[in-house]
């Protein structure tokens, strides 16, 4: 039966509640002794615990006064003596500051303290406009003696500057002059005496591993490994490298040679717009590195985005690029045209013969080549001709205009 109204007495209620007061007032007291318990050893212990404390206040308050006076320019610093010792390569990245070079030279014992380097540099201005690379230096240096040789041209080492256009493998030229590949050029850049000995990998060493090094130890981004895995070998870098300056460290392997170089490259061909960019296009992102290889030999900067054009809409038909630079390019061959002999050779880069885009770029493709590729300029074009001696070309729709504009061409002396 339900006592909801509280009609019926329960005899038990009234213990149960003294029973409940008592267990409050035992854990009541049980509390205040446990207070009293901890107060009695924190007073117990409040020596100790006051000692630590001001220790780590001193620690503290100690690491904060050194750091105010480095940072405000006020007490001693550390400073060795001399022009230093043995010779070390030091690293000054894109955007370092004074104090952050002057930081990576104490890490590497060039210099003392940073504030000896820091305090000597504002003496010679020349510092504010170092360059990112990898420059010789000395250890155990004084902060002026450190500022006297990092500014000096001749310690910066492992400079590397690709052009557009410029191919992997020498060429030689019509004159018997030989003009240095990318390949070759790294291999230059890797050169520095260091300590009395030499830094330079062999151009055989970089081209071996070019060809057979592992793509991830390489740098091949995800978007071209595809691509660069079926390649032929002696080409499979090829574009890879677009142009720019690159720091090459002194010492380092042949294939993290490469894989630096490629890296920053890959990163200007992020910042140009690749491979994101390429989803516009309805190419994939290699495929778009090809065209802007292309774009980058076939005209001047000016006519990138037009012959961009003509190579989507020839792709477009379908109909052969019929492109004398992918010969050339085969045949390691500077000159601009090709003759009949030329054009029958079977090959992958006969353009002539094959529809399609090369297996691969033909040269270093520059930031507007790849921009031009990306985003080509709008028009119907199917040919193209140098047509002026400054390298403009000229374009048409069909071949009858294409013949007119050879004509001119020739008119103009223009090749």
């Amino acid at each position: 039966m339900n006592d909801d109204l509280g009609l019926f007495a329960d005899n038990n209620a009234d213990s149960d509640a003294e029973s409940d007061d008592a267990g409050r007032g035992r854990d009541t007291a049980d509390a205040n002794r446990g207070a009293r318990g901890l107060f009695t050893r924190w007073r117990r212990n409040r020596p100790v615990l006051l000692a630590v404390g001001l220790v780590v206040l001193l620690v503290v308050g100690g690491g904060a006064w050194y750091g105010a006076q480095q940072l405000l320019g006020i007490g001693d610093y550390a400073d060795y003596p001399g022009n230093g010792d043995s010779e070390v390569v030091v690293q000054v990245k894109d955007g370092d500051s004074v104090g952050q070079i002057a930081s990576r030279l104490k890490e590497k014992d060039v210099v003392a303290s940073a504030r000896a380097f820091v305090v000597a540099s504002d003496a010679d201005k020349r510092v504010l406009a170092i360059q990112p690379g990898y420059y010789i230096m000395k250890t155990k240096m004084s902060g002026a003696s450190a500022v006297t040789r990092i500014v000096k041209p001749e310690v910066k080492v492992g400079t590397l500057e690709i052009k557009g256009g410029y191919q992997l493998h020498d060429i030689t030229q019509p004159d018997g002059t030989v003009k240095e590949g990318v390949l070759s050029l790294l291999a230059k850049a890797t050169c520095a005496e260091l300590n009395g000995k030499s830094t330079c990998i062999p151009v055989e060493q970089i081209r071996q591993a070019a060809e057979t090094a592992d793509l991830d130890a390489l740098g091949v981004p995800d978007w071209a490994k595809t691509d660069v895995a079926n390649a032929e070998p002696k080409n499979r870098l090829e574009g890879l490298i677009v142009r720019g300056v690159y720091s090459v460290e002194p010492g380092a392997s042949a294939e993290n040679v490469i894989k630096s170089v490629i890296t920053a490259s890959v990163a200007k061909l992020q910042a140009a717009g690749l491979p994101k960019g390429a989803d516009a296009t309805g190419f994939r992102p290699y495929e778009v590195l090809i065209v802007a290889s292309l774009a980058e030999k076939e005209g001047i900067e000016k006519d990138f985005g037009k012959v961009a054009r003509v190579v989507y809409n020839r792709l477009a038909k379908p109909m052969s690029l019929g492109l004398d630079s992918t010969i050339n390019y085969e045949l390691e061959r500077p000159t601009l045209l090709t003759n009949d002999q030329d054009r029958e050779r079977s090959g992958p880069y006969n353009t002539y013969d094959l529809q399609g885009l090369p297996p691969t770029p033909i040269g270093s493709p520059s930031d507007q080549a790849v921009k031009a590729a990306i985003q080509p300029e709008d028009g119907t074009w199917l040919f193209f001709v140098k047509c002026d001696k400054d390298g403009t070309s000229c374009f048409a729709d069909t071949y009858d205009q294409h013949n007119e504009n050879r004509h001119l061409a020739e008119q103009r002396g223009a090749y």
